[in-house]
């Protein structure tokens, strides 16, 4: 039997971390997540495409500049208060709010600062301006179903969430 290739037609499963540039694992997934190639992957391009035409049990390194991954750290999504105006269940690193817009629209933001009485969310990625290494192992390559490829999803798997 030949083995299967990530490509067109297929759903493939997989595995992995995203270390940032002090070597530090940031995010890892254990648990494979799939995803049909081309579909709605929920991967960033550059994954896909080094993804292609691999093969079960292969593992990637894909470094990813800003440029290619989380975009550019945009300062105007960022915005510092006096703690004293915050509620107090937000006044805490990693706490998370959601903001609406004039337009309904909605954001969420991170507590990423706490000094000198000063509080600091941010909008932006967590990972916005930093240069990462995505590191994929292919679990499994599997043929895709029709349903899978007119959605653009698997069907019986979690879809990463590298965008």
């Amino acid at each position: 039997m030949t083995q299967q290739m990530v490509g067109a037609n297929k759903v493939v499963y997989i595995t992995y971390s995203i270390v940032d540039s002090r070597d530090a694992v940031v995010e890892q997934h254990d648990i494979p997540v799939a995803y049909v190639p081309g579909g709605n992957s929920g991967l960033l391009e550059k994954i896909e495409q080094a993804l292609h035409g691999r093969a079960a049990g292969e593992r990637v390194e894909v470094v990813l500049p800003p440029e290619d991954g989380f975009g550019p750290h945009d300062p105007a999504l960022t915005f510092t208060d006096d703690i004293e105006n915050v509620p107090p269940q937000y006044r805490r690193l990693g706490a998370e709010v959601e903001f609406e817009n004039g337009q309904g629209e909605t954001m969420l933001f991170r507590v990423t600062r706490i000094e000198d009485g000063k509080l600091t969310v941010d909008g932006n990625p967590p990972h916005a301006g930093e240069t990462v290494t995505c590191v994929v192992n292919i679990v499994d390559v599997r043929d895709a179903t029709a349903t899978e490829l007119a959605n653009g999803m698997p069907a019986d798997a979690a879809v990463p969430q590298l965008h």
